[in-house]
């Protein structure tokens, strides 16, 4: 078992950071918009969650990176090229339902993840992936409610759902990419296999879609690049949003 280096580690946990960060403030544009009265707050909630595990991601990254750089800083004061989140988390929320097969889709993949992680040999990110895991069984849980709820609905949340999972799908495969840095922390004993995780995560959404009278699409084509700060054109509007008050008012605090 090899030790990583500090480029490394800090890599690792601002993926995860990143990914709650820019699924958290997707989440949030949805709060006073939502389709009933208890969903909008159940959206807002979970928003919550996802900010919630961003900010202890992100403080712990700025302890591993040494530079003095907070949570916040790193949340709102680097450029799009320096997040490194998956592409899927910054999909714009369209409607209701693209929103809920994006967040089915990445809290089937989350739960996995964290569930691997309490077993990290290190263990301030085991303690946050113990204290995440409660949340992400809920999130995956309620988003896996309402796929069915909507595929076994009428026909036409039964058409726009299909229609989301169709588009979205091809933003699924590199969830489970294995570059250095997984690499390197897998071999550490740190990180997570994300390609053996596959398997879990497509027997549970399998079960999920086929309950759902939904149809998997095939594994084609996919896209990614995410990870090594490739991003849509999605993030930079979500980053002018999120970083408008500390970039015009630097260091302005409550």
């Amino acid at each position: 078992m090899t030790t990583p280096t500090k480029e490394a580690l800090f890599e690792y946990v601002l993926r995860m950071g990143d990914n709650s960060l820019v699924l958290g403030h997707r989440l949030s544009e949805w709060c006073g918009h939502g389709p009933e009265l208890e969903e909008d707050i159940a959206l807002t909630n979970i928003a919550l969650d996802l900010i919630g595990q961003a900010r202890l991601l992100l403080a712990y990254a700025g302890e591993i990176e040494g530079k003095d750089r907070s949570e916040d800083d790193l949340a709102y004061l680097r450029d799009g090229m320096d997040y490194k989140n998956l592409l899927i988390v910054e999909q714009p929320n369209q409607d209701y339902s693209y929103t809920i097969v994006r967040q089915f889709l990445y809290d089937a993949f989350n739960f996995e993840l964290y569930s691997r992680l309490l077993e990290s040999k290190d263990q301030h990110l085991a303690s946050i992936a113990a204290k995440a895991l409660k949340e992400t069984s809920y999130h995956r849980r309620h988003s896996a409610q309402w796929i069915v709820r909507l595929g076994d609905g009428t026909q036409m949340s039964h058409e726009k759902v299909q229609q989301a999972l169709d588009e979205l799908w091809m933003y699924t495969g590199e969830m489970f990419d294995m570059d250095e840095v997984d690499e390197g922390m897998l071999e550490a004993g740190i990180g997570v296999d994300l390609e053996a995780i596959r398997h879990h995560w497509d027997e549970h959404v399998n079960a999920v879609l086929e309950e759902a009278t939904l149809e998997r699409p095939q594994d084609a084509w996919m896209m990614s690049g995410g990870k090594a700060g490739k991003h849509s054109e999605h993030l930079g509007y979500i980053l002018a949003d999120l970083q408008y008050l500390q970039r015009a008012y630097p260091g302005a605090a409550w």
